[in-house]
This record gives structure tokens, sequence and C-alpha cells, in this order.
């Protein structure tokens, strides 16, 4: 598996070798005690109550998001938000919130320089401790680590 995934990296570049890694569900590079590195997409169907917020938050990862601040745009009370994410994601609006800024962290780590305080604040996270915090209690490993491991 690790020569496949060098040789498509050789070939195709690391942000293809990412992507298959991650369809594989193995690391682009073997380094111990890492976390695998899932990506889940949230299913989008027209027509559910959801289908607009979802793409709505995305675009607006960097902005302080509250759960009444998703439910006035799903135009549901905040309990209603919670039980229709719940059934969409299985989880709860401000633990899926965290981990798409999670993952919005992850891309920026994988295909910029930037800094780890520049890219918390893209993510919606503040600051680089608790982009710090939260990645490495999610991902099993601290952002400096995990882009050394995604980038050529």
């Amino acid at each position: 598996m690790d020569l496949f995934l060098h040789l498509v990296r050789r070939d195709h570049g690391s942000a293809i070798a990412n992507v298959v890694a991650r369809r594989l569900v193995v690391p682009p590079h073997r380094a111990g005690g890492q976390a695998q590195f899932v990506t889940t997409p949230v299913p989008a169907q027209d027509g559910h109550p959801l289908a607009g917020l979802l793409p709505w938050v995305m675009r607006r990862l960097d902005q302080p998001l509250t759960v009444e601040d998703l439910a006035r745009q799903a135009n549901m009370s905040s309990r209603h938000l919670a039980r229709h994410l719940r059934s969409v994601t299985g989880t709860t609006p401000l633990q899926w919130l965290l981990t798409q800024r999670i993952r919005r962290a992850q891309e920026l780590l994988e295909t910029t320089d930037d800094s780890v305080d520049v890219i918390a604040s893209a993510a919606g996270m503040g600051t680089a401790t608790t982009l710090r915090r939260h990645f490495h209690r999610t991902i099993g490993v601290p952002p400096d680590t995990y882009r050394r491991t995604f980038r050529p």
C-alpha cells in the first residue's frame, strides 16, 4: 500500500494521493500513533429542511456561529434543528459545527503554507491554542504533525 501511494503521489501529486489514502482508509505515510483520517460527507437531499442550511454554514465557518444562528437560518427552533441534524449527521449541532471546522483546518493545513494562527481564524476556531486543543483531541495529532504528514 505504501508503494502504491508513493507512486500515486509521484505521478499525480500529493492532493490526489491524499484523496486515495482517505478513500482506502489508510494514512498517506506511516507514522506511528496516528488516527485514521476519514472524511465523512454530510448527506444532502433536495427538499430536506437542512438542504439550504448546511451549505450556508460551510460558507461561514470563519464566523462566530451559535445553534440559535443555525436555527434562525433554517427557520426552526433550536430543538427542532437538533432533531433534524441528529437524524442527518448523527450528532449535535455544535459537534457537527466543530467537525466541519476541524475539516476546514485539515484542508488548509494540506493546501496552504498559512500559519496555524491564520488557519485557526479561517476555520472559525479563534486562536491557535483552541485549534491545537480541538485538533489534537479530534484527529489524534497536532496540526503541525498533520501538515508534515499530508504535505510533500
